[in-house]
């Protein structure tokens, strides 16, 4: 580019060097010219004036001649010829006059030339009147005298000086022209040489720099034919549009999608006459904001020339107009023809998947979610457009288990895996799936994604693992009873024996073991008793029982035994529904379920106690086995404890099961208040989270049917966690 410039600013510089010696040489020769024309003027004149004068010499002779003839003679014929001769002269001096009136100098000498020959011929007039009226003899006095002898002799000498210096000028001023012309012929000769030198080297470079652009254009040709070779091949559609919406360029492939065999039927043709009607519009519009200087996008759909609808996808961008520099509109067609009949054979099979009520998404191997349907959307909560995209990892589960692992491990290797899942909904709500993956392969056999039906079984696992906890509570109960029974029939006969020492050994020390003896075989006895009530169901006499006052004496027993740490907060409406139930028994239930939450909280905390009235309906009574459709009245103790992890809830209504230290719990506590409550009719259910607390709701069947009452929402949700 650079050297390109160089020669360009090269050129110029040589050809205003030309042009300004060309101009020099005009001047010098049109400023020679205008010499030398004034001097041919000049010397012109100057012949004029020398001939001029020497006529006028010739005349004035001649008039004195004819004037000596007739004063000899005084023939009228030689009178006659005076006179003419005579006229000639002042004819003679009066062109002289215009020939020299532009010069000062010799318009004197012309005048007092005119002068003198007026003087002469006076005389010359004077003498022919004394001929005519006189004697010859005084004409001839005349004629003698100085006065006539000293003009005759002026008159002379002005013409002879005049005319030897007219001629001495005349002489100089051909000498200069002549100098003047050999100089002019010199300095054009020598102009010529430079002209033709600098007309020389600028015809080089012009001949070099043609060549270059020969080159140039040679290369800019194949470069063109390479790009429109490279542009034919292009399997998209190429279109150059004017402003107007005409047709400038098309390529190879854009005709054969036009189908046409000629760029001639199209150039210069209206470029929406082969779009769809519909979209013409869309077309102008883009068309325009291109020419604007803008680029666009837009599908739209064209009618070739055979009948072929096509589906077209372009990509537009503005092009300056290098001829006027305004902006057309370069556009890159697509054909997506196919795209959309599979785009709408994907839409008509995500309808089909849309009415399956299980969920079912696909993702590609990366584990970016493809595919999420409306049942995707109701399991989990997320909209299509907020999972698409998303790291299936990130969004449905809390971490990568060893089982995740594995499945996708097993399904890359064997293309198919089946089995539980535990899964996260939007709300962060963990859910149980049956999860069949299947996966899915490209053309090359490569895997290209895996497709989930994923069906939620939370509610089928809550109520297996009820089932089976009352199975093995069931049958530890009858084994629990067993022991029991044989431990009472051995502590008995102990406890006899010791009452019998105490009778026959009445000393302090041994009256004190005795009394270690008895009290530890009393609390084996009561233990034993504990574990009889639970495997026996906890029959008692059930009498109809007021939860509010219950639920005060617990309150009362918190406020003088739990630490000053535990805040105890209470709410227990009025209008509470009375239950059918051993009043003993319920008060246990309570206790064990302070004394639990007083043990999760050793630095303090908060305990709250709740009661309400509710009904339970058919979706609820699904939930929990236990439950069934009717009035209860649910009891809440809730504290700000330590909670339990889930593997401590699965068995927490285990008999003998305790994280308490040893000496401080039996593990009984739960496990016979949940035999109490299933006793009544009633259910449990707990919530709890590590480091945030735990909560029980134990659920009593009212005692005389209600009206129907809508459910808490906290209680609801209570219910369904159970």
């Amino acid at each position: 580019m650079s050297k390109k410039w160089y020669r360009v600013q090269k050129l110029k510089v040589i050809f205003v060097l030309a042009l300004a010696v060309v101009f020099t040489n005009a001047v010098v020769s049109y400023s020679n010219t205008v010499k030398l024309i004034h001097n041919q003027q000049w010397v012109t004149d100057s012949y004029a004036v020398i001939r001029q004068i020497e006529s006028l010499q010739s005349t004035l002779k001649n008039t004195e001649t004819a004037q000596r003839n007739y004063l000899i003679t005084a023939d009228t014929a030689d009178l006659q010829i005076y006179l003419a001769a005579e006229q000639q002269t002042n004819s003679n001096i009066q062109i002289l006059s215009n020939l020299t009136n532009k010069n000062h100098q010799k318009q004197q000498w012309v005048y007092l030339l005119e002068t003198k020959i007026t003087n002469r011929l006076k005389i010359l007039q004077q003498e022919i009147y004394l001929r005519q009226n006189q004697d010859l003899e005084a004409v001839r006095q005349l004629i003698l005298s100085d006065k006539d002898k000293e003009i005759g002799k002026e008159i002379q000498q002005l013409i002879d000086e005049s005319l030897k210096a007219k001629q001495n000028l005349l002489q100089q001023g051909m000498q200069q022209s002549q100098a003047s012309s050999q100089k002019a012929i010199v300095i054009f000769f020598i102009a010529a040489i430079v002209d033709f030198v600098l007309v020389a080297l600028l015809y080089d470079l012009l001949w070099r720099y043609i060549r270059q652009l020969q080159q140039t254009e040679l290369a800019l040709r194949q470069s063109e034919n390479r790009l429109r070779a490279m542009i034919d091949a292009e399997p998209e559609c190429i279109k150059l549009i004017a402003r107007d919406g005409t047709l400038l360029e098309i390529n190879a492939y854009g005709l054969a999608i036009m189908e046409v065999e000629s760029a001639d039927v199209l150039i210069g043709k209206p470029i929406d006459a082969l779009i769809v009607p519909e979209y013409r519009a869309a077309f102008a519009e883009l068309h325009k904001s291109v020419c604007q200087g803008n680029k666009g996008t837009l599908e739209f759909a064209i009618v070739g020339f055979k009948g072929t609808r096509r589906y077209m996808e372009t990509h537009a961008v503005p092009l300056r107009n290098e001829s006027d520099g305004t902006l057309i509109h370069l556009a890159l067609m697509r054909d997506i023809t196919q795209q959309k009949q599979a785009q709408q054979k994907i839409q008509e099979q995500a309808a089909l998947l849309d009415v399956s009520t299980d969920a079912i998404l696909v993702r590609n191997i990366h584990n970016q979610i493809l595919f999420w349907n409306k049942g995707a959307q109701i399991l989990y909560g997320w909209k299509a457009e907020e999972a698409v995209g998303k790291n299936v990892l990130q969004l449905l589960y809390k971490e990568i288990s060893p089982q995740l692992e594995d499945a996708y491990l097993r399904v890359m290797n064997t293309g198919e895996w089946r089995g539980e899942l535990h899964q996260l909904t939007r709300e962060g709500k963990v859910i149980i799936v049956e999860s069949r993956w299947t996966l899915i392969r490209n053309d090359n056999g490569q895997p290209k994604s895996i497709l989930s039906v994923n069906t939620e079984i939370t509610q089928q696992k809550q109520l297996e693992a009820q089932l089976l906890r009352s199975q093995r509570l069931e049958s530890i109960g009858t084994l629990a009873g067993g022991i029991a029974h044989d431990l009472n029939n051995i502590l008995s006969p102990i406890l006899m024996s010791v009452q019998l020492l105490q009778k026959k050994l009445p000393d302090q020390q041994s009256q004190q073991i005795l009394q270690t003896l008895e009290n530890n075989v009393k609390r084996g006895a009561n233990l034993l008793k504990q574990v009889l009530s639970f495997a026996r169901g906890m029959e008692g006499k059930q009498t109809i029982v007021q939860i509010q006052p219950l639920m005060a004496e617990i309150e009362q027993i918190i406020a003088q035994t739990f630490p000053e740490s535990i805040i105890c907060q209470t709410d227990i409406p009025k209008n509470l529904w009375y239950v059918r139930g051993d009043t003993t028994q319920l008060h246990q239930v309570l206790i064990n379920l302070v004394v639990n939450a007083r043990d999760a909280m050793p630095d303090g905390g908060i305990l709250r106690i709740a009661a309400e009235n509710l009904v339970i309906g058919e979706h609820s009574a699904q939930i929990n086995i236990d439950a069934k459709v009717g009035s209860y009245i649910a009891i809440v103790v809730t504290d700000t404890g330590m909670g339990m992890s889930s593997e401590v809830q699965q068995r927490i209504f285990e008999p003998f099961f305790t994280t308490k230290e040893i000496g401080k719990g039996t593990g009984l506590g739960l496990s016979t208040a949940l035999g109490i409550i299933k006793n009544h009719g009633g259910f449990v259910n707990v919530y709890s989270q590590v480091g945030r607390g735990t909560q029980f709701t134990v659920y009593l069947p009212a005692s005389a049917s209600r009206e129907t009452y809508s459910f808490s929402p906290e209680l609801e949700s209570v219910i369904g966690n159970g």
